[in-house]
Order: C-alpha cells, then structure tokens, then sequence
C-alpha cells in the first residue's frame, strides 16, 4: 500500500525512492509484524481467556503438559494477522505471487481456525473431523499448484526441481509436478502442525526456516546476486522477500508470550497456515529440496510419528499386542519422557536448526 501510494511521489522528491527498494521494504515489514505482534498480543491473551478458548491437554501427552492446561491457545490468529498487516503495507499489492501467499494464508488460517474453534468453543475433543480436514488443504494445494503451473510460461521452465549441491542440475518433472507439489503443500502443513508441542518449538524453527527462504529469495530476486552466484533470476522473488520478513517478524514477536512458559500457544490456526506457506514460497522460487534441507526438522518431526503409527500397527497385527519405537511422537515428546527439559529440547532444536539452514545456504556456492 505505501509503494502505491508513496513511490508515485519520488517525481516530487527523492526521498520517496526508497519504496522501490526491497531491503527498505523488508525492513520495514519486518518492524511493522514484530511491533504489531508485540503491541496487540496481551489484548488478545486477554481475550481469549474471556473467551475461555484455552488448551485442552491431550491424555496421550507427558505428564508434565498437565499444567499447561487453561493456556489460551489459537494464537495463530495475531501471527496471520500480523504478517497481512506488514505485507499489506509493504508489498506491492498486485504481485501474483503476494496474491497467492494471501490465498495460502486466509485458506488454511481459516481451516486451522476451524479445527482451533470446534476444539476449544464447541469443546469437541478432536475438532474438525480429519477427512474434513484433509480435503480442505488438498483443496488449496491444486488450485495453488494449477495456478503455478498454468500461469508460468515455458521459459519459466516452473516444473523443473533445482538439485542443490550440484551446478546447473535439474529434474524435470513435467506434469508430475502437479502431484509432487499438492503432496509438498499438504505434507509441510500437516509437518509443522506436528511439531507444535513445545513451548516455543514450532514458532522458533520456522523463523530460522523462514530465514533461509528469505535469504534465498533475495538472491533469486537481485539480478546481481544470481548472476554472480549462479542462480536463476526470479522477477516476483523480491516482492516474496517482503512478505518472509513480515512471517519472520511476526514469529519473532509471537516467541515473546510463546516462548517457555508459554502464555499463548499457536494452535492449528498458525501451524497449518505457515507450513503450507513455506511450502509454496519454496514452489515459487523453485527451491523445493532447499526446504526440505532447511526445514529437516519438520520432516523428521513427522517421520518420527509416521515410524512410530506403522510399526505399532504392524507389531498388534503380529504378535497381538503393539510395540513402540519412541517413548512417545512426535520425536520431541520422546526426549521429554527421556527426562530432558522442554527448554533444553527446544533450544537443542534451535540449534539444529541454524545448522540447517547454514547447510542449505552453503549449497548456493555448490552450485
């Protein structure tokens, strides 16, 4: 809004220039997420306690969660708000790409916020029904997925998947790209939602994710830095920029009242609603493997849960009774029964984390 509305002025005087700039843009998104998020998140802990919209521990989780019970919980709701505030003042309104990030956002926001009402209003224990719910993302993945792909012209060269570690080397996947990416969207979503237990753990590890991302679409987004470095030059890449640091602001404030102890947890409002647009922003820079690298976490985070489900099932099925491989899943409920901290498991994965996104980012030169 402020690039439509103030740049035009830059003929009157130079200091409106400003606006054009990405790195100014950024920044500024950036400050607007974080203060918002900061100023507005007591009001809304507040509300939610008057609501009585508070979490409800599940009976398969550690012991320890017991007293997390009657934390208001949805806080997605500030995190999404935050980020459309920030980009709706920073970003150029009429980019596509921004276009299909408010689709992801309001989409899967408004399906995590279903789940999030039923559950903690209506008080029903698991919410929306999970076949509901499914449909719903694998709903936004196609019409996401066709639109990517019907709106990319052939030199886009859209369904080719960069490998990273290797210079100029690309799987095509023709119309396998289709299913590849519904499947992409709907797995970052669900992954993220899985690794919300932790005060702190999903809110955390997606800003480090969201990090990587927004270094790399700056890069894709600068004619210099690609050519320099190699990488395929992505005109929409700037105008995503903004927007990934308005989601990083955002998160950075939310960690302020989420982080341990928790006054306000993300709920299925936030997870769903990030992980799939992490998933999306990765489509549109055509850095899918990239995600997946730097957001390792959330994949083994759902792998530990799917390890965990099969081999139950496949034990009862065999020897009459099921036989876990973990403590508990996802992956980080097993280290709490272990004995460790949450504070401790979650600030590990941090670290994890930055780990992984230096990794990813150390590809670019590989390249």
């Amino acid at each position: 809004m402020l690039y439509h509305l103030l740049y035009p002025l830059s003929d009157y005087s130079i200091i409106f220039n400003v606006f054009r700039y990405v790195t100014f843009r950024s920044i500024g998104a950036f400050i607007t997420a974080l203060l918002f998020t900061l100023v507005f998140g007591p009001y809304f802990i507040r509300m939610l306690k008057r609501k009585a919209a508070v979490e409800s521990i599940d009976e398969n989780m550690p012991e320890k969660h017991r007293i997390k019970a009657g934390t208001p919980t949805m806080g997605g709701i500030i995190i999404l708000v935050a980020m459309l505030v920030a980009s709706l003042f920073w970003n150029i309104l009429t980019n596509y790409a921004i276009l299909m990030m408010y689709l992801s956002t309001l989409w899967l926001g408004i399906l995590g916020f279903l789940d999030d009402y039923l559950k903690n209003f209506v008080k029903s224990k698991k919410g929306l029904i999970p076949r509901y719910k499914l449909w719903g993302q694998i709903s936004i993945a196609v019409i996401l997925t066709l639109a990517i792909y019907y709106s990319s012209s052939p030199v886009d060269h859209i369904t080719a998947l960069q490998i990273p570690f290797f210079k100029g080397m690309y799987l095509e996947l023709g119309l396998l790209f289709i299913p590849f990416v519904i499947f992409m969207i709907i797995g970052s979503s669900n992954a993220v939602n899985l690794t919300d237990g932790l005060d702190g753990l999903a809110a955390g590890t997606l800003a480090f994710s969201a990090l990587g991302l927004g270094i790399m679409s700056y890069l894709k987004g600068n004619y210099i830095a690609a050519d320099y470095l190699n990488l395929e030059f992505i005109q929409n890449a700037g105008e995503l920029t903004v927007f990934i640091s308005g989601m990083m602001g955002a998160l950075i404030g939310f960690l302020w009242y989420n982080s341990y102890p928790a006054q306000i947890f993300m709920g299925d409002t936030g997870s769903l609603a990030l992980g799939g647009i992490l998933a999306v922003i990765s489509v549109l820079l055509k850095e899918q493997i990239f995600l997946v690298i730097i957001g390792l976490i959330f994949v083994i985070e759902t792998g530990s849960v799917i390890m965990q489900r099969s081999w139950f099932k496949y034990t009862k099925r065999k020897y009459g009774a099921g036989r876990r491989v973990f403590l508990c899943a996802p992956i980080h409920h097993h280290y709490e029964l272990k004995g460790i901290h949450e504070t401790k498991i979650v600030t590990r994965f941090y670290i994890v984390a930055i780990l992984l996104v230096a990794v990813g980012l150390s590809t670019i030169k590989l390249r």
